[in-house]
């Protein structure tokens, strides 16, 4: 089996390995050109980057995180200490990036439909991260898989400070309009998404009325520390997981309060705190039917001293303890 895919160059930044026992995550994740195709098929993660943040409505250099992600990953072991669990049991494959067109927003989104399609066609089972880049390009990895597989009922458990139900007609493919564009493009039902974390005065009310009137399910950030975040959570995977074949969970970091990730376009006083977003992570991540994920809005160059970029890796790392958990209780 081929090493390559459509829309995607392999990763152009790798850490040189040691050798030896494995300790550190930048000597366990494995890119693409240093693997068997066999290797690959037999994958429990394939992770790639969308570095494009051009479709982003505030000014973002969102595009840079895929690169910062992979240059933190020597900060951290692969041992979490909290679940006395080691992550390097997990066979993880690093793919590389989507090809990117310097003006041209909706061919970058093509090239993400396009990899996306061919990942899922080849190795479904794998489970699927993609580290963006902006909120778009959620609405395309989703219609990618939707395109390997018209059969699956698709769900979606989003983090976020906002709707992102926004005209796609007035702004574009932007990343205000992700799950507006799935559902007016008949690729989800607004009954298939959960999002959990909505807060304050950054969503205006005609989002709420499209949101009611296209049935999508909401907990502000107030009801999920009422009921308890990792009881919403839990909530939202079990109505989901009755109504969908396959499960996409999206991580906006802008769902944290601004003290927690002051390297995101959109920072704001009143969300989550980091530990709060790694529960919920690990939580999603332990469900069978979550079967991909995506990280977005983490713009490295607005950062301070990598407080955000670490805490992106920390929710990767995170969601990936949930999926080497599915097989045990805790």
């Amino acid at each position: 089996m081929s090493n390559t895919y459509k829309g995607l160059v392999p990763p152009t930044f790798t850490w040189s390995k040691t050798g030896g026992q494995i300790e550190k995550v930048h000597e366990w994740i494995n890119p693409v050109q240093h693997v068997t195709g066999k290797e690959i098929s037999e994958a429990d993660i394939l992770l790639f980057g969308i570095p494009l943040s051009r479709s982003s409505i505030s000014a973002s250099a969102a595009s840079e995180f895929p690169e910062a992600f992979r240059r933190s990953w020597k900060g951290f072991t692969t041992y979490n200490l909290d679940y006395d669990l080691d992550l390097s049991d997990l066979n993880v494959i690093d793919l590389g990036d989507t090809k990117q067109h310097v003006t041209n927003v909706d061919m970058c989104h093509e090239h993400i439909v396009e990899a996306v399609t061919d990942i899922q066609i080849k190795h479904s089972p794998s489970v699927q991260i993609a580290v963006g880049g902006d909120h778009s390009i959620t609405a395309m990895t989703i219609k990618g898989i939707r395109q390997a597989d018209q059969t699956k009922e698709i769900g979606i458990i989003q983090l976020d400070t906002h709707f992102d139900l926004r005209d796609p007609n007035e702004l574009g493919p932007a990343n205000g309009t992700p799950i507006r564009y799935l559902i007016e493009n008949g690729i989800i039902k607004g009954s298939n998404v959960h999002n959990i974390g909505l807060h304050g005065f950054f969503n205006t009310k005609d989002l709420k009325e499209y949101a009611d009137a296209n049935g999508v399910q909401y907990t502000t950030m107030r009801e999920a520390r009422r009921q308890g975040v990792n009881n919403a959570v839990e909530k939202a995977l079990n109505e989901l997981s009755k109504k969908v074949d396959f499960i996409y969970f999206t991580c906006d970091m802008d769902v944290l309060d601004m003290s927690y990730a002051p390297g995101v376009p959109a920072t704001t006083p009143g969300g989550m705190r980091s530990d709060e977003l790694f529960e919920a992570a690990t939580l999603i991540g332990t469900h069978s039917k979550v079967e991909a994920m995506d990280i977005v809005c983490l713009d490295p160059k607005k950062d301070l001293a990598d407080i955000t970029v670490k805490t992106g890796t920390h929710v990767f790392l995170s969601f990936l303890t949930g999926v080497a958990l599915r097989e045990s209780s805790f």
